[in-house]
């Protein structure tokens, strides 16, 4: 287990309104305490069999540049999709684009949806939760990778309301 699922094991732990939470395997074990009587940060051991890590070679040093003009490029992207809406995800897991690996995907960038249309799959705890649309319009972006884990409130798709 890295650190992003520890952290992301927190957030959830931490939003569901459990008061203590403790999860070992034999690699090891997380002990994760809420409420009024946890400290103000959550606690965690891990006791992994000690490994031998590569030893990255040392980076070149970079010639100093000049200010590139992508800062202001980034304003104007935000400003852009501010006229769209922001599909997110209601919970932590593995997103799907397809319901299995060799049928197409639920939604693809020009689709038009409509509120209860399937959009993706959110794999949680061996659960296959389908995600589906709350609004209508055109996917305008796709912004989680096919297969990859994602997080509680992470944006996964823009759509274009008019």
């Amino acid at each position: 287990m890295d650190l992003k699922e520890i952290q992301a094991l927190i957030k959830f732990v931490a939003k569901s309104g459990a008061q203590e939470v403790s999860l070992e395997t034999e690699d090891f074990k997380i002990n994760i305490k809420t409420g009024p009587d946890a400290s103000d940060q959550p606690t965690y051991v891990q006791a992994a069999t000690p490994q031998q890590l590569p030893v990255a070679a040392p980076a070149a040093p970079v010639a100093a540049t000049e200010a590139t003009p992508t800062a202001p490029a980034a304003p104007a992207e935000a400003d852009e999709s501010a006229n769209y809406i922001t599909i997110k995800s209601p919970m932590i897991g593995t997103f799907y684009r397809t319901p299995s690996p060799d049928q197409d995907a639920f939604v693809k960038v020009g689709d038009t949806i409509q509120p209860g249309d399937v959009l993706c799959i959110v794999e949680a705890m061996k659960l296959f939760n389908e995600i589906e649309s709350e609004v209508s319009g055109k996917i305008v972006k796709i912004l989680a990778d096919d297969k990859t884990p994602i997080e509680y409130d992470q944006p996964l798709f823009l759509v274009d309301p008019s």
